[in-house]
């Protein structure tokens, strides 16, 4: 069975590529327009990882994980920070909030995909 996972962006163009690179590798994903969709999606579905944004509408990335964090089904999923925000307060308080790592958009797609992999495993 592939591994599941919900990638969360505003950006419909952003949501396309990372969801193209990762159903081209044999991931299976699930798309959110943004923090609330995602927390409403999580409902009763089996994820492996969760790729969000920073800067949302509704519930920006920080929220959303630790909305993710508090509920015992996701509380010990790989959460990965996809964004323009490269300072290290943001990365700070992403750690924080539970994110496990960092990656600065624009990125490539073999870069995303070897994030991914190490972190799955």
């Amino acid at each position: 069975m592939s591994k599941v996972i919900l990638t969360v962006d505003d950006s419909a163009s952003v949501r396309q590529m990372v969801g193209f690179t990762l159903r081209d590798a044999g991931y299976e994903v699930i798309e959110a327009v943004d923090g609330q969709d995602a927390l409403a999606k999580v409902d009763n579905q089996e994820l492996n990882m969760v790729i969000t944004d920073l800067n949302m509408p509704n519930l920006d990335g920080i929220g959303l994980i630790r909305a993710l964090r508090a509920l015992a089904s996701c509380k010990f999923i790989p959460i990965i920070m996809l964004t323009t925000e490269s300072q290290s307060e943001k990365k700070l308080e992403g750690k924080a909030a539970g994110a496990t790592g960092w990656i600065v958009k624009p990125f490539k797609p073999e870069q995303l995909i070897a994030v991914v992999k190490k972190v799955l495993g």
